[in-house]
Protein backbone atom coordinates (compact mmCIF):
# COMPACT_ATOMS: atom_id res chain seq x y z
CA UNK A 1 0.00 0.00 0.00
CA UNK A 2 1.39 3.48 -1.29
CA UNK A 3 1.21 6.56 1.16
CA UNK A 4 0.61 8.56 -1.29
CA UNK A 5 -2.47 7.48 -2.61
CA UNK A 6 -4.01 6.28 1.44
CA UNK A 7 -4.31 9.51 3.65
CA UNK A 8 -4.25 7.69 6.91
CA UNK A 9 -1.15 6.03 6.20
CA UNK A 10 0.70 9.15 4.87
CA UNK A 11 -0.58 10.84 8.12
CA UNK A 12 0.85 8.07 10.19
CA UNK A 13 3.74 8.05 9.00
CA UNK A 14 4.54 11.27 8.54
CA UNK A 15 3.40 12.18 12.23
CA UNK A 16 5.31 8.79 13.78
CA UNK A 17 8.33 10.30 12.39
CA UNK A 18 8.08 13.69 13.48
CA UNK A 19 7.82 13.08 16.54
CA UNK A 20 10.87 11.29 17.21
CA UNK A 21 12.71 14.39 16.45
CA UNK A 22 10.06 16.94 18.46
CA UNK A 23 12.65 17.77 20.83
CA UNK A 24 10.88 20.36 23.32
CA UNK A 25 7.61 18.86 21.90
CA UNK A 26 5.18 19.47 19.31
CA UNK A 27 5.80 23.02 19.20
CA UNK A 28 9.32 22.53 18.47
CA UNK A 29 8.33 20.54 15.00
CA UNK A 30 6.17 23.23 13.55
CA UNK A 31 8.25 23.98 10.70
CA UNK A 32 9.03 20.01 9.53
CA UNK A 33 4.82 20.11 10.22
CA UNK A 34 4.57 23.15 7.70
CA UNK A 35 6.87 22.13 5.52
CA UNK A 36 5.63 18.86 4.86
CA UNK A 37 1.84 19.71 5.07
CA UNK A 38 2.28 22.87 3.05
CA UNK A 39 5.09 22.42 0.68
CA UNK A 40 5.20 18.25 0.36
CA UNK A 41 2.35 16.80 0.55
CA UNK A 42 -0.08 20.12 -0.22
CA UNK A 43 -2.24 19.39 2.31
CA UNK A 44 -3.56 22.74 3.13
CA UNK A 45 -1.90 26.27 2.20
CA UNK A 46 -0.06 28.42 3.85
CA UNK A 47 -3.09 30.28 4.88
CA UNK A 48 -5.14 27.58 6.31
CA UNK A 49 -2.09 25.97 8.04
CA UNK A 50 -1.91 29.43 9.63
CA UNK A 51 -5.33 28.95 10.53
CA UNK A 52 -5.00 26.02 12.07
CA UNK A 53 -2.27 26.93 14.64
CA UNK A 54 -4.03 29.52 15.46
CA UNK A 55 -6.87 27.41 16.55
CA UNK A 56 -4.89 24.70 18.15
CA UNK A 57 -3.46 27.89 20.73
CA UNK A 58 -6.50 28.65 21.17
CA UNK A 59 -8.20 25.73 22.77
CA UNK A 60 -7.80 24.30 25.89
CA UNK A 61 -4.89 21.58 25.95
CA UNK A 62 -1.45 20.52 24.67
CA UNK A 63 0.05 22.27 21.74
CA UNK A 64 -0.10 19.29 19.81
CA UNK A 65 -3.48 19.99 18.61
CA UNK A 66 -1.81 21.17 15.72
CA UNK A 67 -1.53 17.55 14.75
CA UNK A 68 -5.18 16.15 15.58
CA UNK A 69 -6.14 19.81 13.38
CA UNK A 70 -3.85 18.73 10.31
CA UNK A 71 -5.11 14.90 10.27
CA UNK A 72 -8.44 16.37 10.55
CA UNK A 73 -7.78 18.28 7.51
CA UNK A 74 -6.80 15.97 5.68
CA UNK A 75 -8.91 12.82 6.35
CA UNK A 76 -11.69 13.99 8.96
CA UNK A 77 -12.06 12.07 12.31
CA UNK A 78 -9.49 8.99 11.06
CA UNK A 79 -7.29 11.24 9.88
CA UNK A 80 -7.37 13.50 13.31
CA UNK A 81 -7.24 10.35 15.79
CA UNK A 82 -4.63 8.70 13.62
CA UNK A 83 -2.33 12.11 13.13
CA UNK A 84 -2.34 12.32 17.19
CA UNK A 85 -1.85 8.81 18.15
CA UNK A 86 1.03 8.58 15.11
CA UNK A 87 2.39 11.99 16.96
CA UNK A 88 2.11 10.73 20.55
CA UNK A 89 2.62 6.94 20.51
CA UNK A 90 6.42 6.75 19.52
CA UNK A 91 7.36 9.14 21.49
CA UNK A 92 5.33 8.39 24.50
CA UNK A 93 7.12 4.75 24.01
CA UNK A 94 10.71 6.27 23.44
CA UNK A 95 10.44 8.53 26.58
CA UNK A 96 9.62 5.35 28.49
CA UNK A 97 12.70 3.24 27.78
CA UNK A 98 15.17 6.57 28.14
CA UNK A 99 13.96 7.28 31.40
CA UNK A 100 14.12 3.86 32.34
CA UNK A 101 17.90 3.73 31.00
CA UNK A 102 18.50 7.20 32.55
CA UNK A 103 17.21 6.01 36.36
CA UNK A 104 19.87 2.92 35.94
CA UNK A 105 22.30 5.47 35.19
CA UNK A 106 21.67 8.43 37.82
CA UNK A 107 24.98 8.44 39.00
CA UNK A 108 26.87 9.11 35.64
CA UNK A 109 27.53 12.26 34.63
CA UNK A 110 26.76 12.37 31.02
CA UNK A 111 22.66 12.25 31.29
CA UNK A 112 23.32 15.26 32.47
CA UNK A 113 25.24 16.98 29.85
CA UNK A 114 22.79 15.40 27.47
CA UNK A 115 19.79 16.98 29.27
CA UNK A 116 21.82 20.11 29.01
CA UNK A 117 22.20 20.02 25.19
CA UNK A 118 19.08 19.74 24.60
CA UNK A 119 17.98 22.96 26.10
CA UNK A 120 19.18 25.24 23.71
CA UNK A 121 18.68 22.87 21.17
CA UNK A 122 14.77 22.96 21.66
CA UNK A 123 15.09 26.91 22.12
CA UNK A 124 16.21 26.75 18.54
CA UNK A 125 13.63 24.87 17.17
CA UNK A 126 10.95 27.04 18.97
CA UNK A 127 12.18 29.76 17.40
CA UNK A 128 12.40 28.68 14.27
CA UNK A 129 8.82 27.77 15.07
CA UNK A 130 8.11 31.17 15.52
CA UNK A 131 9.61 32.60 12.03
CA UNK A 132 7.66 30.12 10.23
CA UNK A 133 4.46 31.31 11.53
CA UNK A 134 5.32 34.73 10.87
CA UNK A 135 6.10 33.69 7.73
CA UNK A 136 2.80 32.33 6.72
CA UNK A 137 0.36 34.83 8.64
CA UNK A 138 1.78 37.92 8.15
CA UNK A 139 0.49 39.56 4.99
CA UNK A 140 1.48 43.06 5.19
CA UNK A 141 4.18 45.51 6.51
CA UNK A 142 1.75 46.85 9.42
CA UNK A 143 1.76 42.60 10.48
CA UNK A 144 5.25 42.56 10.27
CA UNK A 145 6.05 45.31 12.33
CA UNK A 146 3.53 44.07 14.93
CA UNK A 147 4.99 40.53 14.89
CA UNK A 148 8.50 42.64 15.85
CA UNK A 149 7.11 44.60 18.46
CA UNK A 150 5.85 41.70 19.79
CA UNK A 151 8.67 39.71 19.83
CA UNK A 152 10.83 42.75 21.19
CA UNK A 153 8.67 43.11 24.04
CA UNK A 154 8.47 39.61 25.06
CA UNK A 155 12.00 39.10 24.96
CA UNK A 156 12.95 42.44 26.29
CA UNK A 157 9.97 43.04 29.36
CA UNK A 158 8.12 41.16 31.93
CA UNK A 159 5.00 42.49 30.09
CA UNK A 160 2.28 39.40 30.28
CA UNK A 161 1.83 38.18 26.50
CA UNK A 162 -1.86 38.45 27.02
CA UNK A 163 -1.54 42.08 27.00
CA UNK A 164 0.39 41.72 23.78
CA UNK A 165 -2.07 39.64 21.92
CA UNK A 166 -5.21 41.74 23.12
CA UNK A 167 -3.43 44.57 21.35
CA UNK A 168 -3.05 42.66 18.23
CA UNK A 169 -6.11 41.68 18.12
CA UNK A 170 -7.64 44.80 18.93
CA UNK A 171 -5.74 46.31 15.99
CA UNK A 172 -6.64 43.67 13.26
CA UNK A 173 -9.88 44.36 14.41
CA UNK A 174 -10.33 47.86 13.80
CA UNK A 175 -8.44 46.93 11.02
CA UNK A 176 -5.39 48.09 11.13
CA UNK A 177 -3.24 44.75 9.72
CA UNK A 178 -4.88 42.00 8.32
Amino acid sequence: MNSDSNPILALALTFAVMSLFAVGGASSAIPEMHRVAVDVRHWMSDRQFADVYAISQLSPGPNVLIVTLIGYSVAGVAGALVATLAMCVPTAVFALYVSRFLARSSHARWPAVIQAALVPLSIGLMSASGFVLAWTSDRTVAAVLVTASAAVLASLTRLNPGWMLLAGGGLGFAGLIG
